[in-house]
């Protein structure tokens, strides 16, 4: 794909994550529902938290777009490799997690994930645009141009520490709340929350290699350090 293509596909993904940030974030208070948005606001949630994280995304692809079509491409070497690495440690499987864990558990029991309360208050389009059209981007990306995924060691590193971060912070909020962020976890004995978080770790590392795998299939890429 031409580089200025890249750069309006780029462009337009960044304008299409801030748009959808900035719906979620200015629902008006009055409408939301009491049991949620309370302590912590939407950033406890991993789907809003993703979607400022696919706009950060695409801001430095775009800039990376930009540099290189201005010839400025010793800044664009620097800002590509903070895109890819970004792209493939966190916005490519927290993506994949975001959409395929959220629809499983909805199909199952939404109640467990996203109340019927929220209906009211978060119109169906937006609704899929946090949790279904992620995927199809991330997906897309891949198709786009190939990125250049760091070792194996460093990247798992890399995204385990974003994953103990956010559980940290789901653990903060129930200490101080005594409410989950999610009522899903509330099912669990403290073994068996562990449990679940383990197996969530393992689906978003398995997310990671299935991402690393189709970015060598399509492209050939080989890992760097």
């Amino acid at each position: 794909m031409e580089i200025s293509t890249l750069a309006t596909y780029h462009c337009l993904a960044f304008v299409w994550y801030f748009f959808i940030a900035y719906s979620i974030t200015h629902l008006k208070t009055e409408e939301r529902p009491s049991e949620v948005f309370l302590y912590g606001g939407q950033w406890k949630y991993l789907t809003v938290l993703n979607l400022f994280l696919q706009a950060v995304f695409y801001g430095v692809s775009f800039l990376a777009d930009v540099l290189r079509l201005i010839k400025k491409l010793r800044c664009a070497k620097c800002v590509i490799s903070s895109r890819d690495l970004l792209f493939s440690v966190l916005a490519f499987p927290v993506s994949t997690f975001v959409c395929i864990s959220f629809w499983t558990l909805y199909t199952y029991n939404r109640e467990l994930v996203y109340p019927k309360s929220l209906d009211g208050v978060i119109p169906l389009w937006l609704n899929h645009a946090m949790h279904t059209a992620v995927l199809p981007f991330a997906l897309l990306e891949i198709l786009a141009l190939p990125h250049r995924y760091p070792a194996k060691k460093k990247g798992l590193i890399l995204l385990g520490f974003v994953a103990f971060l956010y559980i940290s912070w789901v653990l903060w909020i129930y200490s101080v709340t005594g409410e989950w962020v999610y009522p899903l976890f509330a099912l669990f004995s403290p073994p068996g929350l562990a449990a679940f978080f383990a197996g969530s770790l393992a689906i978003i590392v398995s997310f990671y290699n299935f991402g690393e795998f189709l970015n060598r299939m399509i492209w050939g890429q080989s890992e760097f350090s």
